[in-house]
């Protein structure tokens, strides 16, 4: 039986990962699927109230699930914000996460701020490796405070962990009909760490002949990804490199409260959320938009398997955003709440009669 793991977050996270846990359950109804949804309590109030943030026993429970569906964390009661780090980065790292997947498509024509760029141009995704590079913390500070302090943060990059984002990336294009990938890196100054990614591109782009493999330096690729987004199907590069990149693909698609995201290990127990921050000052006056959180559901029943539901999701989502039903980012006037009940009335819409 299929089990799902839910994680709230902080701020505004808990708000819209309710409304895309609501969606779930909304989906499920219609298809008859009975899918136990389990709320575990880790975040800042949890953190402040015992002193926890995600201790081992709770990361091995999370191997037995099929999936996460995690709302976004931080919260200024904790300033260092380590329960986000330890919960974030260490389900990342410690369940191997290699695969992050930040899909940029645009579901309505007026959301772009590109002139006379269209839906048809904008429908990419970002693969991003995601254990490695800068965010492993390698480094340290020399003479902390003085005028000769020395800060160092490593850059660390693998064979296997370069070439097994490259081959998902391929894989994925291949599975699903696609033409193209890029890989974009920055060779021309990181001479030795992306050196690796330069040769091991090389390498694996020959083992998938049909795809037309390309690259771009990262800075080329910002340029061209405003310039002409149509250009592109499926991208892959580094830690860092994707988080800026993916964060830019979710403005050319309407904003980032339309963004979802997958920490993904295929076969294994996976995470996903949407790409926003938990906005604290937003938190409790339903404004927040839940449609990233609800498309971070349906990324999650997509890899699970449960594509029937993740189709209703989605479907139902774009219907909300092509009839004006959505949150002020977007130009609407609804609220956090009063989006996820349209979204919700589209999914049931779709129950056979």
């Amino acid at each position: 039986m299929t089990r799902i793991a839910i994680i709230p977050g902080d701020g505004i996270g808990v708000e819209v990962t309710r409304e895309a846990v609501e969606c779930l359950r909304a989906a499920w109804r219609v298809t008859g699927r009975d899918v136990p949804l389990d709320l575990l309590p880790y975040g800042a109030d949890h953190f402040l109230r015992t002193g926890e943030t995600l201790p081992d026993a709770a990361l091995d429970a999370l191997r037995g699930y099929d999936a996460i569906l995690l709302g976004a964390l931080g919260d200024p009661r904790v300033p260092d914000n380590r329960h986000a780090a330890d919960i974030l980065l260490g389900i990342r790292f410690k369940l191997d996460l290699y695969v992050s997947k930040r899909p940029g498509r645009l579901l309505a024509d007026h959301l772009t701020p590109l002139k006379g760029r269209t839906a048809r141009d904008i429908d990419f995704v970002i693969f991003r490796e995601n254990t490695e590079g800068l965010y492993v913390g390698m480094g340290g500070l020399f003479k902390k405070g003085t005028p000769d302090e020395i800060a160092l943060q490593e850059d660390v990059n693998t064979r296997k962990g370069v070439e097994r984002i490259l081959r998902h990336a391929f894989e994925y294009a291949q599975a699903r009909g696609g033409r193209r990938v890029l890989m974009s890196d920055k060779s021309n100054a990181l001479i030795h760490g992306h050196d690796l990614w330069q040769r091991t591109f090389r390498e694996v782009a020959h083992d998938y002949k049909a795809i037309e493999s390309s690259h771009m330096y990262v800075d080329a690729l910002a340029m061209q990804m405003v310039k002409d987004p149509s250009q592109f199907e499926v991208i892959v590069t580094c830690n860092m490199f994707g988080d800026i990149l993916s964060d830019l693909g979710a403005q050319l698609q309407g904003g980032l409260g339309l963004a979802a995201s997958g920490n993904i290990h295929p076969g294994r127990t996976s995470l996903f959320e949407p790409v926003h921050g938990s906005a604290p000052k937003y938190a409790g006056q339903n404004v927040a938009n839940p449609m990233g959180a609800v498309l971070s559901a349906a990324m999650m029943l997509d890899e699970i398997g449960h594509d029937e539901e993740a189709r209703l999701l989605e479907g139902a989502v774009v219907g909300s955003v092509l009839a004006g039903r959505t949150t002020r980012d977007l130009g609407g006037g609804l609220g956090t709440r009063e989006v996820g009940e349209d979204i919700r009335r589209r999914i049931m819409a779709a129950r056979p009669s």
